[in-house]
């Protein structure tokens, strides 16, 4: 199955990389307000899956539906809690979580001076900081040990650091300096890239053209393939997760979803990742290897040449004009036929002979409104709304 799986993901990476013969210029034709659709979709999944799996636990509803407590084996959200500003004491032997040779026991928080905040994640943020003895700067990675304890995640924080230790030797990974730890936080002292997230220079650019678009995947597919011979499945590739340094190389981050020792024919079966990439593999609970990494590079590639609103010049749709659409200048290829306003023939009999409450059509005294009601009105204010004159013309 790995084989075919990794012939599947090739056979995908190689009609990607096969030039184009449609002109940029036939891409911005794009309609802006599917390209501002594209842009706010992005934002939204920016936090990738687990963010998504915490507002789906949000919702008591979704919570107790048995596909849901199968698919996604949901736990109790947790509330984010703030960085605690003040300084933390040095932890006790039994607060203590090995850090390894990475290890600095010398160092703590006052060696830095932290000037801003630019990251942010599931159990802490990043911040650029500067060494107030060195003056280098770094990008220092704070994270809470209660959330990450209370969500039973010190596996995956123990594999983030091991990945780190290993990225010294490539150029396109970020490296660990040191880490150290207070009694409620563990930081992650790394190399600063401040040439953007991928995903920033997407959002202004949309996309890339090729050759800039073929040296990002190539540089991506270096580190890659450095970290499979380390027996290493990255498992989120995405946008977000990809860095430009200072000269605009590529440098992967993040590592904590990262699975060790997955040999060459080995598979693993945990559920994780970023939803709009994953592989089908995944997304079907099957068990998949490290090809799961090069179906993410494919679908990145394709988002670096296309963007997110490429559909519409898909050859699916290659018979619509989509001005025409818009305009409703196509003729549907089905009329409903309703006689008027009064013919419900197309709704369900089940609602229509369902009688209408009077409380509906009646406005309570607003001397009678209770308490609870009053609150509820006012949790909505400004949910009412009427289109402009104009639009009606």
């Amino acid at each position: 199955m790995g084989e075919m799986q990794g012939a599947l993901a090739r056979a995908r990476l190689e009609s990607l990389l096969r030039p184009r013969h449609k002109k940029r210029a036939e891409a911005q034709k794009r309609s802006e307000s599917f390209l501002l659709t594209g842009l706010a979709f992005m934002k939204q999944r920016r936090m990738g899956l687990n963010d998504f799996i915490q507002k789906i636990a949000n919702n008591s509803y979704a919570c107790k539906h048995p596909e849901v407590q199968s698919i996604l084996k949901i736990s109790q959200p947790q509330e984010p809690e703030l960085m605690n500003a003040n300084p933390s004491p040095p932890p006790s032997p039994s607060q203590q979580i090995n850090l390894g040779p990475s290890s600095n026991p010398h160092a703590k928080p006052s060696d830095f001076h932290f000037l801003k905040v630019i990251g942010k994640g599931s159990f802490g943020k990043v911040l650029l900081a500067r060494h107030k003895a060195e003056e280098a700067f770094y990008a220092v990675k704070v994270l809470q040990k209660k959330a990450i304890l209370k969500k039973k995640e010190e596996k995956h924080i123990m594999s983030e650091r091991n990945v780190l230790l290993k990225n010294v030797k490539h150029p396109f990974l970020v490296g660990l300096h040191f880490s150290f730890q207070t009694a409620d936080k563990l930081y992650f002292v790394l190399d600063y890239i401040n040439g953007g997230e991928l995903f920033y220079h997407l959002q202004r650019e949309r996309c890339f053209l090729e050759p800039r678009a073929r040296f990002y995947a190539a540089e991506i597919a270096s580190a890659l393939g450095y970290l499979h011979s380390l027996n290493i499945v990255y498992r989120d590739l995405k946008p977000e997760n990809i860095l430009l340094d200072s000269q605009g190389h590529i440098v992967l981050t993040d590592f904590g979803l990262c699975k060790e020792n997955i040999e060459h024919n080995g598979t693993t079966s945990t559920f994780c990742g970023t939803p709009e990439y994953l592989a089908p593999e995944v997304l079907h609970k099957q068990p998949y290897d490290r090809t799961v990494d090069w179906w993410c590079l494919g679908a990145v590639l394709y988002e670096m040449l296309y963007g997110l609103m490429e559909i519409k010049n898909h050859v699916f749709f290659s018979l619509i004009n989509w001005d025409d659409l818009i305009n409703k200048k196509i003729t549907p290829p089905f009329n409903p036929n309703v006689s008027g306003p009064s013919d419900l023939r197309h709704f369900d009999p089940e609602f229509t002979e369902e009688p209408v409450p009077n409380s509906i059509g009646r406005s309570p005294d607003s001397i009678l409104l209770t308490a609870s009601v009053k609150e509820a009105a006012e949790a909505f204010l400004g949910f009412s709304y009427a289109p402009p004159v104009d639009s009606f013309l």
